[in-house]
């Protein structure tokens, strides 16, 4: 792949960072160059609020028909240029091929979803008698700003971007400078589409530079966020210094919960996978395995069995596991690896760098499983962000329920097992966003919402819950005047 280069995107036009540096974007697989971006900085950020914000009015006030209209040329722009933007997205992020199609595939769902929604988007009339008329309306908040991960740059952007622009929104979107090649390609193609100038504007950079300039800036109406609790927490104390609301979705760490009566044979294989989605880099990844104790001999042994098929390598190659995003990353996870060796967890496989490979080319870790952890360990806590799956047992749903709330977080979770009632008990009582019976989705479709409870975050992403968080109710009501005799 040629080497590109990227400027900021504003108010229809790619321009340069005002300082004019620029930023490398590197392939993890082997450290290549894959192409140079705008540092953008404060100044640049201001441009684009400024442009989103004259757009507002406009953009807001265009028939919703219109907006659905290109929101659908986008999405089919999208489904036409998927094998481009997948095998960028493979690149930059490193993740498997076929993942990357996925977020593809993805990406025009999301723009064809919304683009259905854009003119159904309905209040509602409350009945006070005769003497009045009384009725509510949904209006667009006014500039959004998307602040976009590099684990899923084309994924997310689109669930934030879709239903922003459906209900009149306008959008700055920082992009994460680790990965955001496939943020700047679909940037382009919404413009190609039809999106009017100023309604999205891109502003690539350092979070601690162009994020930190977006979160706090006092013309921005909604902030959406999607990260770790530490850049979330600075995120929110940016955005109450100018009193905007914003929607978080954080880290996870998604038990799944496998009864005595579970179908081993047919979970295993969706739980592995559950585990190990992007190698692990996935904030609703099932991380977690809690089993009861009758069965977690057998399932130790038949997890192990199928971990070491895993296929490592490129991502280019559609293997199981691709590299992680950064040295820095890799760093993390093998010290967390050596962690649970500490705590006491037993390593059944996995816990090196990849055979062959010293860690100088590609930031590879083999798929790693922690067997018979416990609720005090760290790595039973806390949001490791690589391939590292932990097993704990447990004896009763109790206890699983206890485990299964025992972190900080809750995003997903998956029950696997026969008993209705064991089964509905656990979904009633973890602490979850999304709760998934003998299956996982890792965040599922675009049209399930998508959020978390305690430090997962709060709001919700995708279906039609989205549109919450990107409208305002306003009531009006009229005094109807009684009729002259």
């Amino acid at each position: 792949m040629q080497n590109r280069s990227y400027d900021c995107f504003i108010n229809g036009q790619w321009l340069p960072a005002h300082s004019c540096e620029t930023l490398e974007v590197t392939d993890p697989a082997n450290g290549d160059v894959l192409a140079h971006i705008a540092r953008a900085a404060a100044r640049d950020v201001d441009d684009a609020v400024q442009a989103a914000r004259a757009a507002c009015n406009t953009w807001a006030g265009c028939p919703p028909v219109q907006r659905a209209r290109i929101l659908y040329a986008i999405a089919q722009r999208i489904a036409q240029e998927k094998e481009h933007l997948a095998e960028l997205e493979s690149r930059d992020t490193g993740k498997p091929l076929k993942q990357a199609m996925a977020d593809a595939v993805a990406a025009a769902r999301f723009f064809e979803y919304y683009a259905g929604v854009a003119d159904k988007v309905l209040g509602t009339s409350i009945p006070l008698g005769n003497e009045y008329f009384d009725f509510t309306v949904r209006e667009a908040l006014g500039v959004t700003a998307q602040i976009v991960p590099w684990n899923y740059p084309l994924q997310i952007a689109s669930r934030g971007l879709a239903p922003a622009l459906a209900t009149g929104n306008t959008v700055v979107l920082k992009p994460a400078e680790l990965a955001c090649l496939s943020v700047l390609e679909l940037t382009r193609i919404c413009h190609e589409a039809g999106l009017p100038a100023g309604v999205l504007n891109v502003v690539p950079g350092y979070g601690y530079e162009a994020g930190a300039a977006l979160a706090a800036h006092p013309d921005v109406n909604l902030i959406v966020f999607t990260g770790s609790v530490a850049t979330g927490v600075a995120v929110m104390q940016a955005a109450a210094q100018n009193i905007v609301p914003v929607l978080l979705e954080l880290g996870g760490k998604s038990p799944n919960i496998v009864l005595a009566d579970a179908d081993l044979d047919e979970a295993l294989p969706v739980i592995l996978r559950a585990a190990y989605p992007n190698s692990g880099q996935t904030c609703s990844a099932g991380s977690r395995v809690l089993v009861q104790r009758s069965v977690h001999r057998e399932l130790a042994g038949k997890l192990d069995g199928l971990n070491r098929n895993l296929r490592v390598g490129p991502g280019l190659q559609d293997p199981d596991i691709g590299p992680l995003i950064s040295g820095a990353q890799q760093r993390k996870v093998l010290d967390y690896i050596e962690i649970g060796r500490s705590e006491g967890a037993e390593v059944l496989d996995g816990g090196n760098l990849l055979a062959g490979l010293d860690g100088s080319r590609g930031n590879y870790v083999m798929p790693t499983i922690l067997d018979s952890a416990a609720a005090g360990m760290r790595v039973h806590r806390e949001e490791i962000f690589g391939p590292v799956l932990t097993i704990v047992p447990f004896d009763d749903i109790e206890e699983a329920a206890a485990l299964a709330n025992s972190t900080d977080y809750g995003l997903v979770a998956g029950i696997w097992g026969k008993d209705g009632g064991a089964i509905n008990w656990l979904a009633q009582h973890v602490k979850a966003g999304q709760v998934f019976v003998n299956c996982y989705g890792a965040g599922g479709g675009v049209e399930l919402p998508f959020g978390g409870y305690k430090k997962s975050g709060f709001g919700r992403e995708k279906g039609m819950d989205a549109l919450l968080s990107y409208t305002q109710v306003k009531n009006i009501c009229f005094r109807i005047p009684s009729p002259r005799a």
